[in-house]
């Protein structure tokens, strides 16, 4: 559990992929041993992440859930990170911005209230009658249709692992237990680039997927793993 094992799935320049639901369906073979594992949950990071994952989940046969995470902006220079609040209320915090810019515990905690708001309304309008997936004890596969900074997917990952209890926690090492990337692409530019189609996400289509992936008719042509 302590490897970090990265698997690169092209050479400097990388692929191009037509758009998500394409990429998802490139990096769910490379995600094929989970097949065999019926703890796994696939967790889409919105908007676009969700695409991406609902065709991992399809090929692996897992559950599919969406893990909502919202940026904590510093005021005033609101695209610098100073942490994020994930699905679960969990909340990561850039200690060396926080401390570097004196951030005061006021300013960090109305700015989390306000993005925990809007995420509490992202995950009900995604999920609606839905429950939350139980996580604990699972394997969780987080997804989502590009790294720039890798600032988001971190929290994300931070934050899941908040969500696992303490005895699991000190026995896992590293940020991750493994990454696969379908493309890196080099010199790196913007994740856009990676994609002849890559229209913005629209929360429409995030529910659409999340209710298609919950039908009853689609989980039953998956393997049974148990």
């Amino acid at each position: 559990m302590t490897r970090q094992d990265e698997r690169l799935a092209s050479r400097p320049g990388g692929r191009v992929f037509g758009d998500r639901r394409e990429a998802g369906r490139v990096l769910a073979g490379h995600l094929s041993h989970y097949r065999s594992d019926a703890t796994a949950v696939v967790l889409g990071l919105p908007r676009g992440g969700v695409p991406v994952a609902y065709e991992v989940a399809n090929a692996i046969g897992a559950p599919l859930d969406v893990f909502v995470v919202r940026k904590l902006g510093v005021p005033g220079q609101e695209e610098l990170a100073m942490g994020a609040i994930a699905s679960g209320g969990v909340i990561v915090l850039n200690d060396d911005i926080v401390q570097s810019l004196r951030i005061a515990d006021d300013v960090v905690r109305r700015v989390a209230e306000l993005e925990g708001r809007e995420l509490a309304r992202l995950e009900h309008l995604f999920r609606a009658e839905r429950p939350t997936l139980e996580l604990r004890g699972r394997t969780s596969i987080l997804v989502d249709d590009g790294l720039a900074t890798g600032a988001t997917m971190l929290a994300a990952i931070q934050a899941l692992r908040r969500l696992a209890p303490a005895s699991t926690c000190r026995e896992l090492q590293g940020v991750a237990d493994e990454v696969v990337c379908a493309t890196t692409r080099e010199p790196f530019r913007a994740v856009g680039l990676a994609y002849r189609d890559f229209a913005q996400t629209s929360d429409e289509e995030v529910s659409e997927l999340l209710s298609s992936a919950a039908a009853p008719s689609r989980n039953s042509d998956r393997i049974d793993l148990g």
